[in-house]
């Protein structure tokens, strides 16, 4: 009984998250622009997908914006986990609070707030202020990621790095870097999402010349949905789920080794 019980919550549990996404997929191939009835198969809407020229665009922005984002960030955020963790200074303490209160923070909050600094220091909205703000959300991500690996590894490592004769730039390319690097790609998986479906903040701090994707569908959407945009997020969740899995048969592969 209790192992259907479980069975029986867990599988409530997908259904609700899943889905929907499988109706949106399944609606992806309906012959019918507008109709919530099943109209017969059709490949017609990833065709005229493949010939938006618009949304080729928009969606190149959107992965030069998060790539670009992402990599910044796990680089800043792991540099600034690897100091909270290995040194003593000053406000330490708060600066890692801080970075929780980043993360819980409203993104509507930090999507003005980012919009008032760039009208005060005379930034033009665009593809800078857009990137900067994004690699601003994910650097506490990437660090509280890293964090925590750092803390299930022997400090003792560390000195004996140091007794050997290795220096701090040494430590981190050879010993920490290595070590970490699950947590490093899954902080810099992490941001990529969270830079590529970014909505609110984008839309305080991205100008009139520069549109990424979240808010290309967005305005479509309000128009109304259509099969071309079911056609749409059925390939980013193609695309989301093929990196999950390539991630996770290379995790596999090293733990075997």
């Amino acid at each position: 009984m209790i192992r259907l019980a479980k069975f029986s919550y867990l599988t409530a549990i997908y259904s609700f998250f899943y889905f929907p996404i499988t109706i949106l997929i399944i609606y992806s191939f309906n012959n019918s622009t507008y109709s919530l009835l099943w109209h017969g198969f059709t490949l017609d809407w990833y065709k005229q997908l493949g010939n938006d020229a618009n949304l080729a665009v928009v969606t190149l922005h959107s992965l030069e914006v998060s790539m670009l984002a992402a990599s910044i960030a796990t680089l800043i955020g792991t540099l600034a986990a690897t100091c909270l963790y290995r040194y003593f200074f000053f406000g330490k303490k708060v600066l890692h609070g801080l970075m929780f209160v980043l993360i819980v923070s409203p993104d509507i909050v930090m999507g003005i707030a980012l919009l008032i600094l760039f009208f005060l220091i005379k930034m033009q909205l665009g593809f800078w202020s857009l990137l900067l703000s994004h690699i601003t959300f994910c650097i506490p991500f990437v660090a509280v990621t890293v964090y925590s690996r750092l803390t299930g590894l022997d400090k003792n490592i560390f000195e004996a790095a140091r007794d050997l004769g290795a220096s701090d730039f040494m430590s981190f390319r050879r010993i920490i870097v290595p070590m970490l690097w699950p947590a490093i790609l899954a902080g810099w998986l992490l941001s990529f999402t969270l830079s590529l479906d970014d909505v609110i903040i984008s839309f305080f701090v991205t100008g009139p010349d520069f549109q990424i994707l979240p808010l290309y569908i967005y305005s479509l959407v309000r128009i109304g949905v259509n099969p071309e945009l079911n056609a749409l997020c059925s390939v980013l969740f193609a695309i989301t789920l093929l990196i999950v899995i390539i991630f996770q048969l290379t995790l596999r592969r090293k733990e075997v080794k």
